[in-house]
């Protein structure tokens, strides 16, 4: 079930009209969670037992965890000496301290074990096991990656001192939410669940902008991303046949698709939880005009980029251990985001390439505190500027390796960006049969596209301002509409699906 989708629209407009109708939170919660396994059954019906199964024992753990009662005999005795005391403390924190490594190491195992099992098998014992003529196929289930984040995030947050909880109807539904489930956004528990027994109640407001944000994000998505996904698949597709300036343009073009699919996905994941009384975080926060790796990182992937700071950084030392110790904690924080990617070289190399530019943003800010000029020079307009440039030039550059994982195709590609004439049967197929344009006209789109976004990055972000609720409401339908009559045949599939 897609959710742009007639079927997806009649999927939320029924379990939005039972959810409002039953009279407890017990019984939505029933709702949510049972339209949660419909969602995903439609797409990846014969994993259900195993996310059932995972999210019992990621209960568990976080219950046992979050027991804080002494064991044996010293919960039945009570009257004990203040060292008997410390001593019995110390035993079950060391305790606790094994079954969250048990929980860590159960999650972490998993999802490493879909995405590169098959690349083991492949590479140690010559194994095909994903190859079209293997018996064996071994197929990630859909959102496997935002799950075990989760829950490594919740068997954390308890061991941290958060309350485990002990509703299991609870867990399951906030772990199986359906606009969340398979690409996002990372939440944490207790942010969600505090709101299942209070969702706010539905307003003229509150609807239109739930309606909003997923028709804002069906324009990303079914106009604008699959769009340019056609000329970045066609121009990937045929390497050797691309000249230098088709490679330079379906690199900025795959960077503006990479963002309007996943941000639309989000919008209308947030949208729909939005129509439920649920608000589930932002993740995107206009990445491309940051002036640096680190405000990219901030501003890109949020809940993603919250997730490695709190539970790989923080826990490495973070930045309280000098410059060379603060470089490496990021070096090491952003090869784990490539490797958690998938299991291709390239996303190793996407990784290095983001952990190497944070740490020398991070020694480019310690020369700038000890150096007044250069300090004055990142804050005047050239250097801001040159800034953003220098940032933009580096993160598109890198989705090279993104959308390449093979390394001999993005060698290729890295190798031609420069001096490299076109096959004169590309430009016939690409822009003259597919895409009924030529190169400058295609420039032009791009150019415009980015244009626009700045001007809604300037009113939004800059000036704080927006549509009022009866404007935007007057544009839900004109959005759908025009999803409906400009996206291409045959939608492609949501990005991060792949992650």
């Amino acid at each position: 079930m897609n959710f742009i989708s007639i079927f997806y629209g009649l999927f939320l407009l029924s379990t939005l009209g039972i959810y409002w109708s039953v009279p407890n939170q017990t019984l939505r919660l029933w709702t949510l969670l049972i339209a949660s396994l419909v969602f995903y059954g439609s797409l990846n019906p014969e994993y259900i037992p195993l996310l059932l199964v995972l999210t019992w024992i990621n209960f568990m753990l976080g219950r046992e965890i979050g027991n804080n009662t002494t064991q044996g005999k010293y919960a039945v005795d009570w009257q004990l000496s203040n060292e008997e005391w410390q001593f019995a403390q110390s035993d079950w924190n060391r305790r606790r301290l094994k079954l969250l490594w048990l929980g860590v190491s159960l999650n972490v195992l998993l999802l490493l074990g879909f995405k590169y099992l098959p690349a083991i098998g492949e590479y140690v014992f010559g194994l095909q096991i994903n190859s079209p003529n293997s018996e064996f196929r071994l197929i990630a289930p859909l959102g496997i990656s935002f799950f075990t984040f989760e829950c490594i995030a919740y068997l954390v947050d308890v061991y941290r001192g958060a309350p485990a909880t002990k509703n299991l109807l609870k867990f399951v539904t906030y772990k199986l939410f359906f606009t969340k489930l398979i690409s996002g956004p990372i939440t944490r528990y207790h942010t969600l669940t505090s709101q299942f027994y209070k969702p706010e109640l539905l307003s003229a407001e509150r609807v239109t902008q739930a309606l909003w944000l997923i028709s804002q994000g069906a324009v990303k998505k079914g106009i604008l991303a699959d769009n340019l996904g056609i000329f970045v698949d066609l121009c990937f597709g045929n390497l050797q046949r691309a000249g230098s300036a088709d490679l330079w343009l379906a690199t900025f073009a795959y960077g503006l698709q990479l963002y309007l699919d996943f941000s639309g996905y989000v919008d209308i994941a947030r949208g729909s939880a939005l129509l439920f009384g649920l608000v589930l975080p932002e993740n995107f926060n206009f990445p491309y005009f940051s002036t640096s790796i680190a405000d990219f990182w901030r501003r890109w992937h949020i809940t993603l980029g919250d997730w490695l700071r709190n539970y790989i950084y923080f826990p490495l030392g973070g930045s309280r251990q000098g410059l060379v110790r603060t470089c490496g904690n990021l070096f090491i924080v952003m090869l784990i985001a490539g490797i958690w990617h998938g299991s291709a070289w390239g996303f190793v190399v996407w990784g290095i390439l983001h952990g190497l530019a944070l740490g020398v943003h991070r020694a480019t800010d310690a020369m700038s505190d000890r150096n007044e000029t250069l300090a004055d020079f990142w804050q005047n307009p050239l250097g801001i500027v040159s800034a953003w440039v220098l940032t933009q030039l580096m993160v598109f550059t890198s989705w090279i390796w993104f959308r390449l994982p093979n390394l001999q195709d993005s060698a290729w590609v890295i190798q031609h960006l420069w001096g490299h004439g076109a096959d004169s049967q590309f430009v016939q197929k690409v822009y003259v049969e597919s895409l009924n344009m030529n190169q400058y006209q295609l420039t032009a789109i791009l150019a415009t596209l980015a244009l626009l976004m700045s001007i809604i990055y300037g009113f939004n972000a800059r000036l704080k301002l927006e549509f009022n609720w009866p404007v935007k409401l007057l544009f839900v339908p004109i959005c759908l509409y025009a999803v409906w009559l400009l996206s291409p045949e045959g939608s492609l599939p949501y990005i991060y699906f792949d992650f």
